[in-house]
C-alpha cells in the first residue's frame, strides 16, 4: 500500500500544539498491545449500488482508498441527486499506521466571479441565480480527487476501481425512492435544461421507481479519466466543451478556471474528548471548528449524566455560540485569514460558557454578531475500513438536490449549485438558513464555506468513521453521533439516532418527530427556548466501527431512507500473521 504523504506547509504552529495535546495517548497506545485487525471489510454508504462497489473492489485487492473511489464513482451515478461528477467534496483519509489527511475537493469560484454577482439593480440578493442554471455552478473539484486519491493512496489501477460505476452507468441501474422524491423538488428546473432533462425525465416528468436508467455519457467520462487522468476533465477537448456549455447557459466560465483547479491536502483538524482523538474536517469546512467549540464548551460540564432537560439545553446553547462564530470567522483558508487557534483554544470556551446561563436559554440576538430555514437530504456521506486497518470517511456535494439542474450536453452528470454556498450578501441567508460575512463572500477562486463533516473517531479499544448529509444540520449531526459513539453506541443506533438542532439563527431548536419527549419540551419551553418539532426527519448518516481489542466490525447505515443505503461487510478474513503498525 502506498504512504499517505504530506505538504512540508501542514507541520504548523497549530499542528505542533495539537500533537503536544495528544502525546500521552499516542504513548499511551504505543505501549499496548497492537490492535487486533478488522476481521472484515466494511462499507456504509446511501445507496446499496455503492456500498457493493466498494466492497467488490476490496475484494479484489483493494484497499480503503480504493474502495473510496469506487464507491464515490458509483454514487455520483446512482444518487445524482446528492453528488456527481459536477461537484466536491472532502477525503479524510487514515492509513494503518495511523497516519491521517484530509483531501479538500471543494468546488472553486471561477475567475470572473465577483462579490456583488447575484444582487439585482436595487441591492436585493436574486438567489435563483445562485441556485439554478449555469450561473450557479462553481468549478467541480470531485474528477481531481477521484485521480488523486487512486494515484497517492490506492493500491489498484484507477481504471479497476471505476469498473464497477462504468459497468453500471452501461448496463443500467434501478431508479429508487429517494432519486424519485428528491426530483420531485427539481423537476421544473431540470426540465429548463435539455441536457439534464434527457438524463432525468422521462416525458417531462420523473422517472416511475424502478426505472432502469443508463448513462453512457457517464462512462465515458470516467473511462477518459482512467486512462489519461485528471488532464482529461480540466484541459483540452472535454474542458473546452464544458466552458462552451456553461457559457452557453448564461454561466460565466473560463478555460483557465478549469486549467487551474487543484485538490489541496491539508492537515485535519485534532481535538482530545472524553479520552478519544477526534480527527475531523478543517476549512474550507466549518465542519471541525464548530465541533472542536461544542465539545470544548462541553467539557465543562457533567453533561453526560444530566438530567435530559440539562443535557438538550447546554448541547443548544453550544451549538448556538459555535454556530455564531462560523458566520463571522470561517472562510476559504488560502484566501481568508481565520482565528483558528483562538476559536479552538480551551480559554475561549471557558468564555463561551460564562456567557451560559445553566437555568435560561440566550436569545441569538444578545450574542454580537451578524445581521427562512430550509433543508433537503441532499450531498452524501460513506465510510470505509479495510481488512488491514485503512479507514476513509468521505462527504461529497452537488449542493442542493440534483444541483444546479443543469447539465452540458454529452457529459452524463449535473453541475453544482455551490455559489449559493458563499455569502451572497452580508446577513442574507442561503438555501441551509445559514449566513454569513466577508470571511466567505465571492471572490475569484474562492472555496465557499460547508458544513459537510467528515470525522474520525479514535479510541483505546474502537475507531470509527462517521458523516452525514443534510446541509446546515451536518455538524450537529455528527456531534450528537460522537457522543453516542464515545458512549458506547453501536454503528447502527449511532445511525439512527434522532436529532435535534440549534444554528444561532433562526434562534429556534428544531427536533425531528420523537427526538425530545413532551416533557423535556416543556421543560424547554420554560427556560425560553422556542422549539419546532418538525414532521418529517433529516439526514443520512453512513458509520462504520472497528473494535481494536477484537477485531469485530460493524457498518450502520441510516435506516431513514429504507432499502435504499446499505451497511455492508465483506467475508471473514483471519487476520494470523498480520502485523498492524501505530506509530
Amino acid at each position: 500500500m502506498r504512504s499517505l504523504r504530506f505538504p512540508d506547509r501542514l507541520w504548523s504552529v497549530v499542528v505542533v500544539a495539537a500533537s503536544l495535546l495528544l502525546a500521552t495517548q499516542v504513548q499511551a497506545r504505543s505501549d499496548a498491545s497492537a490492535p487486533v485487525l478488522p476481521r472484515q471489510a466494511a462499507v456504509a454508504s446511501a445507496n446499496g449500488y455503492a456500498t457493493d462497489a466498494g466492497l467488490e473492489v476490496m475484494a479484489a485487492g483493494g484497499n480503503a482508498f480504493d474502495a473510496a473511489v469506487a464507491v464515490s464513482a458509483t454514487l455520483g451515478l446512482v444518487e445524482p441527486e446528492s453528488s456527481g461528477l459536477g461537484g466536491g467534496g472532502y477525503f479524510l483519509l487514515r492509513s494503518a499506521d495511523g497516519r491521517v489527511v484530509f483531501v479538500d475537493a471543494r468546488e472553486r469560484a471561477p475567475g470572473a466571479a465577483s462579490r456583488d454577482m447575484y444582487l439585482d439593480a436595487d441591492g436585493n440578493a436574486d438567489r435563483s441565480k445562485a441556485v439554478d442554471g449555469a450561473t450557479a455552478a462553481a468549478i467541480p473539484g470531485l474528477p481531481a480527487a477521484l485521480v488523486h486519491v487512486a494515484e497517492r493512496y490506492g493500491r489498484l489501477p484507477l481504471r479497476e476501481s471505476l469498473a464497477p460505476a462504468i459497468r453500471l452507468a452501461r448496463s443500467g441501474w434501478q431508479f429508487g425512492a429517494k432519486n424519485h422524491a428528491m426530483l420531485g423538488f427539481r423537476a421544473e428546473a431540470i426540465a429548463r435544461s435539455p441536457a439534464a432533462a434527457a438524463l432525468f425525465l422521462r416525458a417531462g416528468k420523473p422517472p416511475a421507481i424502478g426505472t432502469r436508467m443508463r448513462n453512457p455519457d457517464y462512462a465515458r467520462v470516467l473511462e477518459r479519466l482512467a486512462r489519461d487522468g485528471a488532464e482529461s476533465f480540466y484541459r483540452g477537448e472535454f474542458a473546452a466543451r464544458l466552458v462552451e456549455g456553461v457559457r452557453a447557459g448564461g454561466g460565466i466560465w473560463a478555460i483557465e478556471d478549469l486549467a487551474e483547479y487543484a485538490v489541496v491536502e491539508r492537515e485535519p483538524i485534532r481535538l482530545l474528548h472524553d479520552g478519544f482523538e477526534i480527527i475531523t474536517a478543517p476549512p474550507s469546512s466549518s465542519g471541525g471548528v464548530a465541533l472542536a467549540q461544542m465539545l470544548n464548551v462541553l467539557d465543562g460540564y457533567e453533561y453526560r449524566q444530566a438530567a435530559p432537560v440539562d443535557r438538550v439545553h447546554l448541547t443548544v446553547e453550544a451549538m448556538r455560540r459555535a454556530y455564531r462564530d462560523r458566520s463571522i470567522y470561517l472562510g476559504d483558508p488560502d484566501h481568508v485569514a481565520m482565528p483558528l487557534a483562538t476559536l479552538m483554544h480551551p480559554a475561549y470556551a471557558a468564555g463561551l460558557r460564562a456567557s451560559i446561563d445553566p437555568g435560561r436559554a440566550t436569545p441569538s440576538a444578545l450574542l454580537p454578531g451578524v445581521g427562512l430555514h430550509r433543508e433537503r437530504p441532499d450531498t452524501t456521506h460513506f465510510s470505509v475500513i479495510d481488512t488491514e486497518g485503512n479507514v476513509a470517511a468521505v462527504t461529497q456535494t452537488v449542493n442542493l438536490p440534483y444541483g444546479s439542474a443543469f447539465a452540458v450536453p454529452g457529459t452524463g452528470f449535473l453541475l453544482n449549485n455551490e455559489m449559493d454556498d458563499f455569502s451572497v450578501k452580508a446577513g442574507v441567508p442561503n438555501a441551509f438558513g445559514l449566513i454569513g460575512e466577508d470571511a466567505n463572500a465571492i471572490a475569484p477562486g474562492r472555496r465557499p464555506l460547508s458544513s459537510m463533516t467528515p470525522t474520525l473517531l479514535i479510541g483505546s479499544e474502537r475507531i470509527a468513521a462517521i458523516g452525514t448529509p443534510g446541509g446546515s444540520r451536518i455538524i450537529t449531526m455528527v456531534l450528537l453521533g460522537l457522543v453516542e459513539l464515545m458512549q458506547g453506541g453501536s454503528a447502527q443506533s449511532v445511525a439512527d439516532l434522532p436529532r435535534y438542532h440549534h444554528q444561532y439563527l433562526p434562534d429556534e431548536i428544531s427536533a425531528e418527530p420523537g427526538a425530545l419527549d413532551d416533557q423535556t419540551i416543556a421543560a424547554l419551553h420554560a427556560r425560553g427556548h422556542v422549539v419546532k418539532v418538525l414532521d418529517r426527519t433529516w439526514g443520512n448518516m453512513q458509520v462504520v466501527t472497528w473494535n481494536t481489542r477484537t477485531g469485530a466490525v460493524e457498518a450502520g447505515s441510516d435506516s431513514r431512507w429504507k432499502g435504499v443505503g446499505k451497511g455492508g461487510l465483506g467475508s471473514e478474513t483471519s487476520t494470523a500473521g498480520k502485523e498492524a503498525i501505530y506509530r
